[in-house]
C-alpha cells in the first residue's frame, strides 16, 4: 500500500491509497467463508429457554469500524446473555470486537479495549460523535443501551450516565432498543443519535406459544410498542434527549431498524424506520427542528398490496442512478422484500414486483442487508442475511428456521436478479443468520461482508468475484460539517459519462454499522471525470479527473 498526496485538478485535500488493479469484466458475485482461518472464534448466544422468550430471535448486530485508525476495519459482535436474569455472569456472554491484524487474521481485544459491556445486547451503531477523529461506539439492547468513547489509546470508556444516552426516555422505564443511527438532523456540525424501539417486554410478562416442547416465539402483537428516541448531541460529551420536542414520541412502534438519507433533497436528513407488523414509519426533517411522520402519505407505510410486513432490515439508498434515495426492506417469508422507488420530492412507488424481487423473496425471512455494489459493474446489488424468526418453526409446516444467505444483482433495467446459486459454497449453507455488515477488510476494492449467525460461528465472506470493475471509495472529513461525514451526499460522473449517487452513513441493514466509507464501482472506467460533493454544512466541493482503484481522503474545504 503507497500513501502519496492527490494532485491534478482535484479540489479540496486528498490522500491515495493505491491497490492492485483487477481485470473488468464481472463474473459471478462470489464469496468464501475464511472464518476458519481468520480466528475470529465469537459465537452469537441467544441463550434461549424452552419457553422460547420472544428476546431470544432479534439479536445479532454486527459493525465493521477502524477503532484503532491503522486503516484496517476491525470487527463488533453484540452478543446475549442469559434469560430471565440479563446479567453477564459468565465471560462467554460478553460482547466481542475483534482488531484486523492485516494478514488475514483478527486478534479478540475485547478486554483491553473494555468493550465487553452487560445484560444483553442487540445491535450497534458507530461513529464519531465527538469530532475528534476517532470512531466511537454505541450499542443497544434489552434494559439498557451502552455509550462506548474512543479513548485514542485502544480503548473505550464507557460514558453513558454522563451522555444521557441510557435510553429510558422522559418517561422512565426500561428500554428495549434494536437498530440505532448516528445522524446530524440539525446540521451543527455534531453528530446526533436515533434510536429505534422495539417492544414493551419483561420475563415477567413474557407470553408462551406453541405446542410445549417446540415452542414459538410469540407474535410482536401480543406486546405495547414502543415510543422511538431522539437524542440531540450538545457537545461537550453531553446529549439531551429531544424526541418529545422533535415529534419523535408521539408515534409509536415497533422498531426493528433505523436508516436514514435526505429523501427529499432539502438539505436535512430523513429517517426510515422498519416497523414489526406495524406501518413503517418516515420521519420527514422539517428544517432541522421538528420531524413529521408522513410513511402513509409518502408510500412507505405499507407493501402495494396496502399491507404492513415484519419488517427487520433497511437500506435507504439511490438504487436507479436517479439521485434519489429509495428503500429496501426485509421481512419475514410470506411478506415479500418491499422495494420502494423516490419519485420525485420524497414520495415513493411500491416496485417489488417490477423489479423482479416478489416472487424472489416470498418464501425467505430476511434480517441483515445492504445496497452495495458487490462486482463494481457500476449498479448496486442487494445483499440479504436470511433466516426465520423461531427456531421450532420447521414442527409446524414447510417453513425452515435456517436458510441460506441471498444475492440480487442489480441491471440496467431497473431489475434484480437472483444470482445466490452462483455465489459459491459460502452463499449455500442454511444458518440462522441475523445482521451484517458491510467493508473491504481486504484492501482489494471488493466489498466483503460479515454475518452474525444464532449459535455458530460468524460468516467472514470476503468478495472474490472475478473480473470485478474499477472502483473508488471516498473517506470524508468533515470540518464545518461533522468530522465523518455522514449525511453527505455524492454524485460521480464517470469515464464513460456514467452517472451514479451515494452517500456517507453507517446505518446499514439491521441492528448493524458499516464502514463509513462510501464506495462506487466503475466497470472500465479508469477515471471518474467528475465528483461532486454536497455536505450537511451545504457547502459543495467538485474534484475532477480522478484515478480509481485507490481510496481517497477528502477534507471538506
Amino acid at each position: 500500500m503507497r500513501i502519496r498526496l492527490a494532485l491534478g485538478l482535484m479540489l479540496g485535500a486528498a490522500v491515495r491509497l493505491a491497490y492492485g488493479a483487477n481485470p473488468v469484466g464481472p463474473g459471478p458475485i462470489q464469496f468464501e467463508d475464511r472464518q476458519p482461518s481468520s480466528r475470529i472464534g465469537f459465537v452469537l448466544d441467544n441463550s434461549s429457554t424452552p419457553d422460547k422468550p420472544v428476546i431470544d430471535a432479534v439479536l445479532g448486530g454486527v459493525a465493521l469500524l477502524d477503532f484503532d485508525n491503522d486503516g484496517r476495519l476491525d470487527v463488533f459482535f453484540a452478543n446475549g446473555a442469559r434469560i430471565p436474569s440479563l446479567v453477564k455472569d459468565d465471560g462467554r456472554f460478553w460482547n466481542r470486537l475483534y482488531r484486523n491484524q492485516g494478514d488475514g487474521t483478527f486478534r479478540d481485544a475485547t478486554v483491553e479495549a473494555r468493550v465487553g459491556g452487560e445484560g444483553y445486547s442487540m445491535g450497534a451503531a458507530a461513529a464519531d460523535f465527538d469530532n475528534d477523529g476517532w470512531v466511537d461506539l454505541y450499542v443497544t439492547g434489552v434494559n439498557r443501551n451502552l455509550l462506548y468513547h474512543n479513548e485514542r489509546d485502544g480503548t473505550f470508556s464507557d460514558v453513558t450516565e454522563r451522555a444521557g444516552v441510557g435510553g429510558t426516555g422522559r418517561h422512565g422505564g426500561k428500554p428495549w432498543s434494536v437498530g440505532a443511527a448516528w445522524l446530524d438532523f440539525d446540521n451543527d456540525g455534531r453528530l446526533d443519535l436515533f434510536v429505534a424501539n422495539y417492544l414493551d417486554w419483561s420475563p415477567e410478562r413474557n407470553r408462551v406459544c406453541g405446542a410445549e416442547g417446540r415452542r414459538l416465539g410469540c407474535s410482536p402483537t401480543y406486546y405495547e410498542g414502543l415510543p422511538n428516541l431522539l437524542y440531540r448531541n450538545e457537545g461537550g460529551g453531553r446529549f439531551l434527549d429531544v424526541s418529545e420536542a422533535t415529534g419523535i414520541a408521539a408515534h409509536v412502534g415497533r422498531g426493528m431498524s433505523v436508516a436514514v438519507a435526505d429523501a427529499d433533497d432539502d438539505g436535512f436528513v430523513d429517517v426510515f424506520v422498519a416497523n414489526d407488523q406495524l406501518r413503517n414509519f418516515l420521519f420527514r426533517n422539517v428544517g432541522g427542528r421538528a420531524f413529521v411522520e408522513i410513511g402513509v402519505e409518502a408510500g412507505v407505510a405499507y407493501t402495494g398490496d396496502g399491507v404492513p410486513v415484519s419488517g427487520m432490515g433497511a437500506d435507504f439508498r439511490d438504487l436507479d442512478q436517479d439521485g434519489r434515495p429509495d428503500v429496501f426492506l426485509t421481512a419475514l417469508s410470506g411478506d415479500t422484500f418491499p422495494l420502494f422507488l423516490n419519485g420525485a420530492l420524497g414520495f415513493f412507488s411500491a416496485a417489488t414486483h417490477r423489479a423482479g424481487l416478489g416472487f424472489a423473496t416470498v418464501r425467505m425471512s430476511g434480517w441483515g442487508t445492504g445496497a452495495y455494489d458487490l462486482d463494481n459493474d457500476g449498479f448496486k446489488e442487494l445483499f440479504v442475511a436470511n433466516s426465520h424468526v423461531s427456531e421450532n418453526i420447521d414442527s409446524y409446516g414447510h417453513q425452515r428456521y435456517r436458510q441460506p444467505n441471498a444475492v440480487f444483482r442489480g441491471e440496467a433495467n431497473g431489475r434484480f436478479r437472483d444470482v445466490t446459486a452462483g455465489g459459491g459454497a459460502a452463499m449455500q449453507r442454511p444458518r440462522a443468520h441475523r445482521g451484517c455488515a458491510f467493508g473491504d477488510l481486504d484492501g482489494d476494492g471488493r466489498v466483503d461482508v460479515v454475518v452474525a449467525v444464532i449459535g455458530e460461528s460468524p460468516e467472514i465472506l470476503y468478495n472474490v468475484t472475478g473480473g470485478a470493475g474499477s472502483w473508488l471509495e471516498l473517506q470524508l472529513e468533515g470540518t464545518k460539517s461533522n468530522r465523518d461525514g455522514i449525511g453527505a451526499t455524492v454524485k460521480l460522473v464517470g469515464e464513460s459519462g456514467s452517472v451514479q449517487f451515494n452517500h456517507a452513513t453507517t446505518a446499514v441493514g439491521y441492528a448493524s454499522a458499516s464502514d463509513r466509507r462510501v464506495h462506487f464501482g466503475l466497470g472500465a472506467d479508469r477515471l471518474a471525470r467528475e465528483i461532486e460533493i454536497r455536505w450537511p454544512s451545504g457547502r459543495k466541493q467538485v474534484l475532477r479527473d480522478v484515478p480509481t482503484r485507490q481510496v481517497l481522503k477528502i477534507k471538506e474545504l
